[in-house]
């Protein structure tokens, strides 16, 4: 399972590639920033689309082969854009792959949830976030290691590493299982057995998950309301997910992670590095600091909790970030200038890496019910590439209009703004199976409405006194 998710999510390695190659894009094929934001930032709204047919499409042919679609479209996109001979033919590549990319971001926490233990869920399901940050490490490395060559050759030889990570996800389609929850709903109930007895350590254990399973599907049919029209006019206990899932995704983007990873070489250089090789090598520096705490994230997220993550992570990014909007604003540039911001961006995706990054995904693997699941998913992996494409697309306009550090100072007050919500909206899941998740939410919404009635009784009972008296 794990090398499966290898292999489809060092497709990320494009962000970290494209930080560095857009730098050679723009000299060879003669580009104003207006289109670099476009090329960047296109890629994250295409995937919207990706991320909407995802959801129906692993509903249909399972988990395990919309993640081979995704691979498939990808590595097509991947090609066009290392063979691009002009900016349209590139922005058609990245509109490719930018498709493949919201297949694969939706569907596969999803799989990794649906098939893994309790006890370990939320740590598996942290993997694709950990190939992630490889991904974009690796990016970084190849280009500086790339950077020496000419600008025509250096950023296809860059966009070409990107695809090779993938190309062994048609190997492990032949060992990884599908999800048992999907053999469920298609009622191959003995395969469903068979994969959740290789997933969990006792066979009573399995048979539980088994019989949980079952119960959550006969409760879906026995339904028969279309999936779209209960989202349209969620229940609720659903509305409470909805908003949950799709807000944490939405936080997730907007508090500027994407700006900090596409745009550190720019950022580097408004602190005072002249010189691009340099620049490269600091985007190294946060690249290493991304990967390793993003394993600080695997190792706490079934000990500590998601909730606890989410705060220290949203807390720690809010001062990073003010501190970058501090630095690029009051102090110029210089030597000193440069280590802080390296310091700070260094610190805000470190902080990122230990929580919003991989427990955004985590939750929203977890709280929906399954009749729902995906497609619920694909409304947060949207959110989530809307407002991943809107930073991207906007950024360099945005620091152009109020300077490098207003833009930070904005990103760290979106960011406070996260910290409210996780405080206020976001629940504990550590521990739970999917099944007593959904109860959750459930039982909360009718312990809410309890209290309200019993509020409404009191009230009843303190106006009839004061009438009386």
């Amino acid at each position: 399972m794990n090398k499966s998710l290898h292999d489809l999510f060092c497709e990320f390695a494009d962000v970290g590639v494209m930080s560095g190659a857009v730098i050679f894009i723009k000299e060879d094929l003669k580009i104003n920033e207006v289109q670099v934001e476009f090329l960047i930032g296109i890629l994250s709204i295409v995937s919207l689309l990706g991320s909407l047919g995802g959801g129906r499409t692993s509903d249909i042919i399972g988990r395990k082969w919309t993640m081979a679609l995704a691979a498939v479209v990808f590595q097509a996109g991947a090609l066009t854009m290392t063979l691009a001979p002009s900016y349209v033919v590139l922005m058609i590549g990245r509109i490719v792959a930018g498709v493949g990319i919201g297949f694969g971001v939706m569907i596969s926490p999803i799989y990794i949830a649906e098939i893994s233990p309790n006890v370990s869920r939320g740590s598996l399901t942290t993997f694709p976030e950990i190939f992630i940050n490889v991904g974009i490490l690796l990016g970084y490395v190849s280009n500086y290691a790339f950077s020496g060559f000419s600008a025509h050759i250096s950023w296809r030889i860059m966009l070409a590493v990107g695809i090779l990570p993938s190309a062994f996800i048609g190997f492990a389609l032949f060992v990884i299982p599908e999800s048992p929850r999907w053999l469920v709903m298609q009622n191959r109930i003995d395969e469903a057995r068979a994969v959740l007895l290789k997933t969990n350590e006792e066979e009573k254990e399995a048979e539980e998950r088994l019989a949980e399973i079952q119960q959550a599907v006969g409760l879906a049919n026995y339904e028969e309301q279309p999936v779209w029209r209960e989202l349209l006019y969620p229940s609720p206990a659903l509305r409470r997910m909805l908003i949950t899932g799709i807000g944490i995704q939405c936080f997730q983007q907007i508090s500027g992670i994407d700006a900090s990873v596409y745009y550190s070489p720019e950022i580097f250089i408004a602190a005072g590095i002249e010189n691009k090789s340099k620049g490269l090598v600091a985007t190294v520096a946060v690249g290493i600091t991304k990967t390793i705490f993003i394993l600080v994230a695997l190792i706490l997220i079934d000990k500590l909790g998601r909730k606890p993550l989410l705060l220290i992570s949203t807390i720690g990014m809010t001062v990073c970030l003010f501190s970058i909007g501090v630095i690029l604003t009051f102090f110029g540039q210089g030597p000193i200038v440069i280590a802080l911001s390296i310091l700070f961006v260094c610190g805000n995706v470190a902080f990122f890496s230990v929580g919003l990054g991989p427990v955004c995904w985590v939750l929203t693997s977890e709280i929906f019910p399954l009749r729902v699941r995906a497609q619920a998913s694909a409304l947060g992996a949207v959110g989530n590439r809307v407002c991943s494409g809107i930073v991207a697309m906007s950024f360099l306009s945005v620091t152009r209009t109020i300077t490098f550090g207003g833009a930070f100072f904005l990103f760290s007050g979106v960011s406070a703004l996260a910290i409210v919500f996780v405080y206020t909206l976001v629940p504990e899941t550590k521990g739970k199976s999917l099944e007593q998740i959904e109860i959750m939410f459930q039982n909360e919404h009718q312990s809410q409405r309890r209290e309200t009635e019993l509020g409404d009784v009191e009230q009843l009972v303190h106006n009839k006194t004061g009438l009386t008296n």
